[in-house]
């Protein structure tokens, strides 16, 4: 994969872009300072949690429903107790605290006791001396069931005998903005169906739990949200939460919600009930069965226009299908129903969003969720609206941008940097790459790899564009806050935080921070368990903002009780003297010293909060201030496909995204590569089939994920910097964006080389042959 980035600034003003010249500083904000556990990882022997062990190690195993919906009428374990080696057999009878769990809402039992609601659900676990008679133990267990028509279609939900004690229906959001009678002159319509994406972590979910002493236990597991995972592991073994203890161990990187609490929860009862320490290593099975994955979703668009082009009113339904069970879909919802008219004016909106369970996988957090699926169909429709006009796509869309100081069709106003119009008119000036060449030398440029295109002459160029927005924190009043603490001795700094790293990069700007603030470039990063202040889940970028601000905070804090000495000795403020590599010097030159002797032995350290501005529920008719703040991204795409064969090949994605400011080049360039390479993989190939609610396929070889020969050329042609000032640093999420847009994108230069409408992702075969004739 080649990719090339206009990169950065040094300390770029309000309203300035990166540019790739100018200079970086070799530590602090604005280095490309690489990860930590970067040799670890590149080597092989960083510990990630599959590798954990512990002395007198048991093994445990699940057992899970083959059937997407049944009635369970017995459990018989007999069997599976009276197996030599096998030391506990735990299902749902054997919890002493609270049988369900979920991070938004508990309406999931930890093992299925009275009816199986997904294909996969947990019913029994195993502990043993050996993997093997773990799993035979398991699978020894006799579970009669009586098998249930499973509900798959979520229009079905609605009218259907309801799933779960709490109904069908999760969250019902009806938007009203401006005038329902109000018309266009030029007036579009589209259905759009949007697949389940699959997280696919690096490495399946592993963890080992081990009994304390006092009776409690300890769960070392590669979470994204440390202290909600020990809170309900308490409330499910029936202990207080300072008896429960999760160690963060062997993040591998996450694009979601990392660890299924479902997995986390039964290793703490077999630990307590054996008594002995408990693993459990998923297999690439297990964690398709488990994991949440992207909302499937349906959507029904109607887009009115002047004659000019000029948006007037989006109408729209968009239906999620959360599966069995809430998790984060109404969190989902609120983002898809509040972005459906996507970073565009619109004057009148209205749009019904729902989320209703069925009996299809569990649905939940998902990078870009809510915002990705709603993104794919608002630029469709754009699209449509451009060639029912006759105008440039590009053109359309530069007459209806949002900019700083619109309103959102929640009433909300954009008071942060909203650089929609220079980011697409980028993109769009950008060079087009060549065409490819019809020689057997370049063949393998063409669609469907070395000797894949049928004949050169059925290939197609396409090129489609695309705008999407995502909010960063969290949303609609939730409780955004971080805990920090900074350690300085003998000219080493130690950065204390629960914020997980889950590939995002907080622990390296973690120190940068120091190093900015304090000067010390020896700065380490505390390992994350739950005896730290909490610091809340890692997703939409928060750690950078809520974490990153607490770090610095408490950095500062830190600096102050470091020269207010030396101030108060020279009679001045601490305002006059700064430090800069390791050295304190006063404006005039008067003092000069170094950190380790102005330390003089002592040790120094201080801890801070963050709390960014609140925000408030979406009402009735889906109006609030629900979000922090707002990021934005342009994507050009490139496609040449084979109209024959129905195969495509994206030539270049030309990338241009609103950071807020760069805090580290070579992270920041990596992310919006990763998050576009995702987006493609949503565009064309990821899919997890559920036919009748049953997964197909649960493994790396049925499902298809990109590699890096699937990759294009992605270019970052501008980072807009203009700074966020409410955001510490003022930056912006970074990964989320370019998922979100990349996917539209793709979908836009595959309908401007077909013709064909293409409205559902990913985009198949069939959906892109022409017939000629």
């Amino acid at each position: 994969m080649s990719n090339e980035a206009a990169a950065t600034a040094t300390t770029p003003a309000a309203g300035t872009t990166a540019s790739a010249d100018a200079p970086r500083p070799e530590h602090g904000l604005g280095a490309s300072l690489q990860s930590a556990d970067a040799q670890a990882k590149t080597e092989g022997t960083f510990p990630y949690a599959a590798d954990l062990w512990a002395e007198g190690l048991l093994w445990a195993a699940l057992l899970r429903s083959p059937h997407p919906h049944a009635r369970i009428i017995s459990v018989d374990t007999s069997e599976a107790v009276a197996m030599p080696g096998v030391r506990a057999v735990v299902t749902g009878e054997d919890i002493p605290g609270d049988a369900a769990h979920g991070r938004r809402v508990h309406d999931r039992p930890v093992f299925a006791t009275h009816v199986v609601r997904h294909h996969g659900e947990p019913i029994a676990a195993v502990a043993a001396d050996h993997p093997d008679t773990a799993r035979m133990a398991a699978a020894a267990i006799q579970v009669e069931y009586e098998v249930l028509d499973p509900i798959t279609d979520p229009e079905q939900a609605f009218a259907a005998e309801p799933l779960h004690p709490d109904g069908n229906l999760i969250r019902h959001i009806p938007l009203r903005y401006g005038d329902p009678e109000a018309a266009g002159e030029v007036v579009v319509e589209g259905l759009y169906r949007i697949g389940r994406q699959d997280p696919a972590p690096i490495g399946a979910e592993a963890g080992l739990a081990v009994p304390r002493p006092d009776g409690g236990v300890e769960l070392y597991v590669a979470s994204t949200d440390p202290h909600t995972d020990r809170d309900l592991a308490a409330a499910c073994y029936g202990l207080e939460p300072d008896r429960v203890k999760v160690v963060v161990t062997g993040v591998p990187g996450a694009t979601a919600d990392r660890e299924d609490p479902g997995f986390q929860l039964p290793l703490g009862l077999l630990a307590l009930r054996t008594g002995c320490p408990v693993k459990l290593t998923a297999t690439r099975e297990e964690s398709f069965l488990g994991h949440a994955h992207r909302h499937p979703t349906l959507l029904r668009y109607r887009h009115h226009a002047d004659a000019e082009g000029r948006l007037m009113k989006v109408e729209a339904q968009i239906l999620l299908d959360a599966g069995a069970y809430a998790d984060a879909s109404s969190e989902s919802l609120a983002a898809a129903v509040s972005f459906a008219c996507g970073p565009y004016v619109v004057p009148h909106a209205f749009i019904e969003g729902w989320a209703v369970r069925t009996n299809n996988p569990p649905s939940g957090h998902v990078r870009g969720e809510g915002a990705m699926q709603v993104c794919a169909a608002y630029e469709a429709q754009m699209d449509k609206l451009a060639g029912k006009l006759g105008l440039d796509p590009a053109e359309l869309r530069l007459r209806n941008v949002l900019a700083t100081g619109d309103i959102l069709p929640t009433g909300q106003t954009v008071t942060c940097p909203a650089p929609v119009a220079e980011l697409l008119r980028t993109v769009r000036d950008f060079e087009l790459p060549p065409l490819p060449k019809d020689t057997p030398e370049e063949e393998w440029l063409l669609p469907g790899g070395l000797e894949g295109a049928g004949d050169p002459a059925a290939i197609r160029r396409g090129v489609g564009y695309a705008l999407g927005m995502v909010h960063m924190l969290g949303a609609e009043g939730a409780d955004e806050v971080s805990t920090a603490t900074v350690k300085v001795q003998d000219g080493v700094a130690t950065v204390i935080c629960a914020a997980v790293d889950t590939g995002q990069g907080f622990s390296t700007l973690a120190r940068q921070i120091v190093q900015e603030t304090l000067g010390i470039d020896e700065v380490h990063v505390a390992s994350v368990d739950t005896d730290q202040p909490p610091a809340g889940p890692a997703c939409r970028g928060r750690h950078t903002w809520v974490s990153g601000g607490a770090v610095e905070r408490a950095a500062k804090m830190v600096r102050t009780q470091l020269l207010q000495p030396l101030a108060a000795k020279f009679g001045m403020s601490t305002e006059l003297l700064q430090i800069t590599d390791g050295k304190i010097t006063s404006y005039d030159g008067v003092l000069s010293t170094t950190v380790t002797e102005a330390m003089d032995g002592k040790e120094l350290w201080a801890t801070a909060q963050c709390r960014p501005h609140p925000t408030e529920p979406l009402d009735d008719t889906g109006q609030g201030d629900a979000f922090v703040g707002l990021a934005f991204c342009a994507i050009r795409a490139v496609v040449d496909v084979d109209v024959e064969m129905g195969s495509v090949r994206v030539v270049e994605l030309a990338v241009a995204q609103d950071v807020g400011r760069v805090l580290n080049p070579v992270q920041l360039r990596a992310r919006i590569e990763a998050g576009v390479t995702q987006g493609v993989g949503a565009a064309l190939m990821e899919n997890l089939r559920t036919p009748k609610g049953l997964i197909r396929h649960p493994d790396l070889t049925g499902y298809a994920l990109p590699t890096a020969l699937d990759a294009p050329d992605i270019r970052i042609v501008k980072l807009v910097e203009e700074r966020d000032v409410v955001a510490p640093f003022g930056a912006k999420a970074a990964s989320a964006a370019p998922v979100v847009t990349s996917p539209a994108a793709v979908a836009g230069a595959v309908r401007a080389a077909t013709g064909r409408a293409v409205n559902r992702l990913p985009i198949r075969p069939q959906g892109v042959v022409v017939q000629e004739g």
